[in-house]
C-alpha cells in the first residue's frame, strides 16, 4: 500500500519534487513547442508531465508524438484517445466508428493514411497505420495511466474518489469517473487531470484541472506545481481549431 505523507491542515499541494502538468494537447504540436520553452523558462528545475490525449482533432498527432517520442526527460501518460487508436489496430471493424468520430481522420491524415470510404477497407486502413507509427506504436502501449509524486496523483482522466492510488482501475483513470468532480476524497491526495475542456484551469477541491481545450480554443495549458506553494497555470496561444 502507498503511503501518502500527513495532509490535514495542508493548503496546497507536496509533490516530491517541482512538477509542470501539461494539459490535453490533441495533435496542436505548434502549441506542444511553445509550452516546451515556456516550461523550460519558467520552471527547468520542474519534471515535466503531460497527461495524454496527443493524437486526434488537431492536424498534427505524427508531429505532436516525434515531439514527445523524443524527450527522454518528461513523463508522457496515456489518455483515452491514445487507448481509441490502440484498439483500432487490434479490431479494427469494432474500434473504428467510435475513434473516427472522435478525431481519428485527423490522426490518419497526419501520418498519410487514406481516410476509409467503406467497411471493408478498415483493415486495410490499420496495417498502414501501423507500418506508418512503426516503434511508435510500442511506445503508446508502454505509456502508463498515472504517475504519483508526493500527494499529486496524474492521470489523464482522474480517479475513484473511494480508492486509493495503487487499486485505480485502468478504465477510469483514462476515461473518467461519474463521482470523481462530486465526492471528496478522504486520503488528502491530489489529482491533476485533463480529459474534460475547461475554460479556465482550476486548482481547488484538491483536482487540479489543467485542460483548456487546446485543438478547439488555441489555448495549451500547464499547472506548475510546487511543494507547499499555490498551484500556478502556464498558458501558451496560438491560433484557434
Amino acid at each position: 500500500m502507498i503511503r501518502l505523507p500527513p495532509w490535514r491542515g495542508r493548503r496546497w499541494p507536496r509533490p516530491d519534487a517541482p512538477l509542470c502538468i501539461v494539459g490535453d494537447v490533441h495533435g496542436r504540436a505548434d502549441l506542444l513547442r511553445q509550452m516546451l520553452e515556456r516550461s523550460e523558462e519558467a520552471a527547468p528545475d520542474a519534471v515535466l508531465v503531460t497527461v495524454g490525449d496527443y493524437v486526434d482533432r488537431g492536424p498534427d498527432s505524427r508531429e505532436v508524438l516525434d515531439i514527445l517520442g523524443a524527450s527522454g526527460d518528461l513523463v508522457a501518460l496515456r489518455g483515452n484517445h491514445e487507448d481509441m487508436l490502440l484498439r483500432f489496430l487490434d479490431d479494427p471493424e469494432a474500434e473504428a466508428p467510435r475513434w473516427l468520430r472522435n478525431g481519428g481522420r485527423a490522426t490518419l491524415a497526419s501520418f498519410g493514411v487514406p481516410d476509409p470510404k467503406e467497411a471493408s477497407e478498415l483493415s486495410e486502413t490499420a496495417k498502414a497505420l501501423r507500418a506508418a507509427l512503426g516503434a511508435t506504436e510500442a511506445w503508446l502501449r508502454a505509456l502508463p495511466p498515472a504517475w504519483l509524486s508526493g500527494d499529486v496523483f496524474v492521470t489523464h482522466a482522474g480517479a475513484d474518489p473511494a480508492r486509493p492510488p495503487e487499486d485505480q482501475e485502468h478504465e477510469v483513470m483514462t476515461w473518467g469517473h461519474p463521482l470523481f468532480s462530486h465526492r471528496a476524497r478522504s486520503d488528502g491526495l491530489w489529482v491533476a487531470r485533463g480529459h474534460r475542456i475547461r475554460w479556465r484551469p482550476s486548482a481547488r477541491h484538491r483536482r487540479i484541472q489543467v485542460d483548456t481545450g487546446a485543438w478547439r480554443t488555441g489555448r495549451l495549458t500547464a499547472a506548475l506545481v510546487r511543494p507547499g506553494e499555490r498551484v500556478r497555470f502556464l498558458t501558451v496561444r496560438g491560433s484557434r481549431g
